[in-house]
């Protein structure tokens, strides 16, 4: 293939705030983050036919990002004529609701999505009677009721692992409920805010949400500590589990292995799991 032909794959590491965009995947007719983030990129480096984000998690309506990733396939002498000004380019074009801070040549073997080894999300929550600071309406959920961090920890604990979260996800035909949670605790920041930090492989839809929802439950008493866990066992949507809304959750940060295990990574991911897998 030619200089002319030959295509080169970028990284970009972006943001943003997602209350005013319909999530990120790009839908005819709705304002969404790949869709906004495509134009700008499609007009600096004048492509046609345009190219197309693949994303490392496709977050939902009103989510936000500080750490997301994605990756895109430009021919290589596009990239070459803003390689010094792509990022400078795209701010001017960009809403101020979502930044791109770094675009680079991705190392090879290197897949957004499939070559990621965990996400990490935060949930911030408001128990304060009064409500929320009105400076941080957009990204914290008020809750009514007091919370008990040691009784969510307790509960969060019961629920690390690979299992089946069929229990805290939305089905999608053909596709795999199996995941390991690396991490799920909750602390209290500086603002007296309580904050689940939740990291796993990979996060099947309305999942973070769902968990959240089953340990508030928890944290203010209607629900024993075991009852998160008794859920996930059963490996059904249970009603008394609330999914709650979108507004407190924010995508922090992507892992990957070092690039020379990038392309492995990505061939494990696509693999369709289950729990007999070991």
């Amino acid at each position: 293939m030619d200089a002319v032909t030959r295509l080169v794959r970028l990284r970009l590491d972006l943001s943003y705030d997602g209350t005013d965009f319909f999530g990120w995947a790009r839908q005819p007719g709705r304002r969404t983050v790949q869709g906004v983030v495509e134009e700008a990129l499609n007009r600096v480096l004048r492509l046609d036919p345009p190219a197309r984000l693949t994303v490392a998690g496709r977050t939902d309506a009103g989510v936000h990002a500080r750490g997301q990733v994605a990756h895109v396939d430009v021919p290589a002498d596009a990239w070459a004529r803003v390689a010094d000004t792509l990022v400078r380019r795209l701010s001017g074009l960009l809403p101020p609701d979502v930044r791109v801070w770094r675009v680079a040549v991705a190392p090879d073997g290197f897949d957004a999505r499939f070559s990621a080894c965990a996400r990490r999300y935060r949930y911030r929550v408001c128990d304060h009677p009064v409500g929320v600071d009105p400076l941080r309406r957009r990204d914290v959920l008020w809750y009514p009721r007091p919370l008990d961090l040691d009784r969510m920890n307790a509960a969060a604990r019961l629920l690390l692992g690979e299992h089946d979260f069929a229990a805290y996800c939305r089905r999608r035909e053909g596709a795999t409920t199996v995941r390991r949670l690396l991490e799920l605790v909750w602390e209290r920041d500086a603002d007296g805010y309580a904050v689940a930090t939740v990291r796993a492989d990979a996060f099947c839809h309305s999942m973070v949400r769902a968990l959240v929802g089953a340990l508030l439950a928890v944290g203010d008493g209607r629900r024993p500590v075991e009852w998160p866990a008794a859920v996930l066992a059963g490996r059904q949507r249970d009603p008394g589990v609330t999914v709650v809304p979108a507004l407190g959750l924010t995508l922090e940060e992507v892992t990957y292995p070092p690039d020379d295990q990038l392309a492995a990574r990505a061939l494990e991911s696509r693999r369709l799991r289950t729990l007999s897998e070991g």
